[in-house]
């Protein structure tokens, strides 16, 4: 079974999506912000990680620079999952070390379609 990290400062959209990741079945974690989600990561690597720009603590693209700089038992597909909808944004996230971007709000098939393109699902 695949594995995925819902790394979102909001309990809203990491429930919405956990839903919507568990139906298309996968084992599911999360973590509230960039740090916490380090840690997760170091401890066991998901498939995917599911990611918010913007949290407190330690950012979507200050946790995506940390995680290249890890040593990890393999490179989990990162998934940009924001509101932040700018070509400046895109570009910046991609560049960072994203394999795709989602735009909230996001529903099962538009989310199953991103994890189909970076071939997770």
């Amino acid at each position: 079974m695949k594995t995925c990290l819902i790394v979102d400062d909001s309990k809203v959209i990491r429930k919405v999506a956990r839903h919507i990741l568990e139906t298309l079945d996968f084992t599911v974690a999360e973590a509230a912000d960039g740090r916490e989600a380090l840690e997760q990561c170091r401890l066991s690597t998901p498939d995917v990680v599911l990611l918010d720009w913007n949290m407190p603590v330690m950012s979507g693209m200050e946790f995506l620079r940390a995680l290249g700089t890890e040593t990890l038992s393999h490179r989990p597909k990162v998934v940009f999952c924001t509101t932040e909808n700018g070509m400046a944004h895109i570009r910046a996230a991609i560049e960072a070390g994203a394999d795709e971007y989602v735009m909230k709000p996001f529903d099962r098939e538009t989310l199953h379609s991103k994890l189909q393109i970076v071939g997770v699902a």
